[in-house]
C-alpha cells in the first residue's frame, strides 16, 4: 500500500527525512481493526517527526500522520481518535505515528473503540481535520478554558490549525473573540470568519476570560496583559519558542490560572463532530492534495504560508 513514511531524521532539512511508496499492510491484534482511509490531514506534528522530535531511531521506519477519516470493514464512515494508551510512554499515551504506525497510508489499524462515527453532513476532507488540531482547540476552550464561564477569548497567531479552530469554535459558541496575526492577509481571514483581528501585541478594547496560547515567549507577555482577573490562559504549544517570561505579581494579583492542554478525549471528539453539525461549523481548509503529492503537501505546511489545515484527498 502506498504510505508517507519517515525513514530517518533530519533536524535541519526535516523533509529529505520523508519517504513516499510502498509500505507494509498494517496488522490489527485483537481489538484492533484496519481502516480504509479516505482522506487524512497533516500536522506540525508530523514535521516534528521528521525532525526525530519524539521519534526515536529505534522506531523507524514509521507511517506518518494522526488525522484520518474513513471506512471501518463493516463499510461504516468513521473518523480516526488517534490517542492510544501506551504505558511505554511518561503521558500514559501516546499518539498514531508515535509508537504505532499512522494515518498516511491507504490503511490504518487503529482500537475499534477509536472509531467515532462520521456524521453524514460532515465531509471526509473536512472529519480528517478535526482529530488533532480541532479536538486540542476544542478541549482547551471548553475543558481546560472553561469559556462557558466568560464571554472573550483572545487567540495568539492565528492562522495555523489550533488558533485558526479555536477562533471558529469560541465564534461559534457565541463569545466575542480577538485574535492576533503578524501576517495581514491572515487577519483579513480572520476577520471574515467573524473575529477582531489585530496586530500581535495590540491593546484590546477590553481584558478577556480565555486566551488560547500557541505560540509561547514572543505573545506570552501580551497574553498576560490581555487577561481579566480570574482569566485562564491555556497553553499548548511554543511554536515561537518555549522559554517565555512570566510576571509573578500580575499572575497572583489578577488570580490568573495558567493551564497546559494537550489533545482531549474521545467523548471531547464526538461532541466535537455534534458542534460542528449543530452549529453548521467547519474547519478551515487551507488546501487540499492527492496522495501522490503528498510531499508538495508538506513542504507548503512547513513553508508556513498556511491558514488552517493542510488536507489529503486518497480518492485523487
Amino acid at each position: 500500500m502506498r504510505a508517507a513514511t519517515a525513514t530517518t531524521a533530519d533536524p535541519d532539512q526535516p523533509l529529505r527525512a520523508l519517504t513516499v511508496g510502498d509500505a507494509p499492510e498494517p496488522a490489527a491484534p485483537d481489538g484492533w481493526v484496519v481502516v480504509e482511509v479516505r482522506a487524512a490531514s497533516l500536522n506540525h506534528h508530523d514535521i516534528w517527526s521528521l525532525r526525530g522530535v519524539g521519534l526515536p531511531p529505534d522506531r523507524l521506519p514509521m507511517i506518518l500522520g494522526c488525522d484520518a477519516a474513513g471506512v471501518d470493514p463493516d463499510g461504516n464512515e468513521v473518523v480516526i481518535y488517534p490517542v492510544v494508551p501506551d504505558k511505554g510512554d511518561p503521558r500514559g499515551y501516546s499518539l498514531l505515528s508515535e509508537r504505532f504506525p499512522g494515518t498516511l497510508a491507504e490503511r490504518v489499524a487503529v482500537p475499534r473503540e477509536n472509531l467515532i462515527p462520521k456524521p453524514a453532513g460532515v465531509s471526509f476532507l473536512e472529519a480528517a481535520c478535526l482529530p488533532t488540531a480541532w479536538l486540542t482547540a476544542f478541549h482547551m476552550l471548553t475543558t481546560r478554558g472553561r469559556v462557558a464561564e466568560g464571554s472573550s477569548v483572545l487567540v495568539q497567531g492565528a492562522g495555523g490549525g489550533v488558533a485558526t479552530a479555536a477562533v471558529a469554535l469560541a465564534l461559534a459558541l457565541g463569545k466575542r473573540v480577538y485574535a492576533t496575526s503578524r501576517d495581514p492577509g491572515k487577519r483579513e481571514r480572520i476577520a471574515a470568519l467573524g473575529a477582531t483581528a489585530v496586530e500581535p501585541g495590540a491593546r484590546l478594547p477590553e481584558r478577556v476570560d480565555v486566551v488560547i496560547e500557541s505560540v509561547g515567549a514572543p505573545t506570552f507577555d501580551h497574553s498576560m496583559k490581555c487577561a481579566a482577573p480570574g482569566a485562564r490562559i491555556v497553553v499548548c504549544g511554543a511554536t515561537g519558542g518555549h522559554l517565555a517570561t512570566v510576571d509573578l505579581r500580575r499572575l497572583f494579583a489578577m488570580q490568573l490560572e495558567l493551564l497546559g492542554s494537550t489533545m482531549g478525549t474521545r467523548d471531547e471528539l464526538a461532541a466535537l463532530l455534534d458542534l460542528c453539525v449543530e452549529r453548521d461549523v467547519r474547519p478551515a481548509i487551507d488546501s487540499t492534495y492527492g496522495f501522490s503529492a503528498v510531499a508538495d503537501a508538506f513542504a507548503h505546511l512547513e513553508s508556513g504560508e498556511v491558514f488552517g489545515k493542510v488536507a489529503l484527498d486518497f480518492l485523487h
